[in-house]
């Protein structure tokens, strides 16, 4: 099965010969053709990643700041659990875990290439680091404040949200914008896999044809997109922080 998803993921996007005679720049084919829609599918990979992988990590990092130690309901047991499971998908390099996914995500999406079938092993395997991100932002909240609430009378949901997440809340778009940065290199090695966007486009033009155009063109795009995304991340963060005014 993996030997036949290679081969597929290989054979992908040949629209150009090989060879020191191929068009370059505005004249090739898979510039003019396959350029733009390769970063919308990146965009797109990214995109969808990041708000589940969010949705998904704060919710495990609510789980590991309230169940650990000094937390608002303490669970040793729940804790170790979860924190072993958040370890252990850290611990998968990318490459290997969208492999070992090809049964999941085809189960989940119906097939196990292509820019939309790529997405899910980018959820499962980024939400656990999120979810360290989140607990590492969440613990950081001054405890006073968390003290000041409870004497107040707020009950654990009203501290979860209106106290740890709010008080968090420039750090979280900081880790919001690592995760979204992470995400797009993950995707760039999921086109070694037929993973679609320009990762897939550098590796079958730049890389297996030598076509220098096509592997600087997709470079400098991840690039311009990185900055931009880093860009909007930092604006965020500074906006949403209180302290800052």
């Amino acid at each position: 099965m993996i030997t036949a998803h290679l081969a597929a993921a290989t054979a992908a996007q040949a629209l150009v010969p090989t060879g020191k005679g191929d068009p370059t720049w505005f004249d090739n084919p898979a510039l003019t053709q396959n350029f733009v829609p390769a970063i919308f599918e990146t965009l797109m990979m990214t995109g969808l990643s990041t708000i589940f992988a969010v949705i998904i990590g704060t919710l495990l990092g609510l789980v590991l700041v309230q169940t650990g130690k000094g937390g608002l309901t303490p669970n040793k047991g729940v804790y170790q659990a979860v924190s072993f499971v958040v370890n252990i998908v850290r611990s998968l390099p990318f490459i290997v875990g969208i492999i070992m996914l090809i049964p999941v995500t085809k189960a989940i999406v119906g097939k196990s290439t292509g820019s939309f079938a790529t997405v899910v092993p980018l959820v499962i395997l980024s939400a656990p680091f999120f979810a360290r991100l989140v607990e590492t932002n969440l613990l950081a909240v001054d405890p006073g404040k968390i003290e000041a609430a409870q004497m107040m009378g707020a009950s654990n949901r009203q501290i979860r949200w209106g106290v740890l997440i709010r008080e968090a809340m420039p750090a979280l778009i900081q880790s919001i914008t690592t995760l979204a940065i992470t995400l797009i290199g993950y995707s760039a090695m999921a086109g070694a896999v037929g993973g679609g966007g320009l990762g897939q486009m550098a590796i079958n033009y730049g890389y297996n044809r030598w076509q220098d155009d096509v592997m600087i063109s997709t470079v400098v795009a991840i690039i311009v997109i990185v900055q931009i995304i880093q860009l909007i991340g930092d604006l965020l963060s500074r906006a949403l922080d209180h302290r800052a005014r």
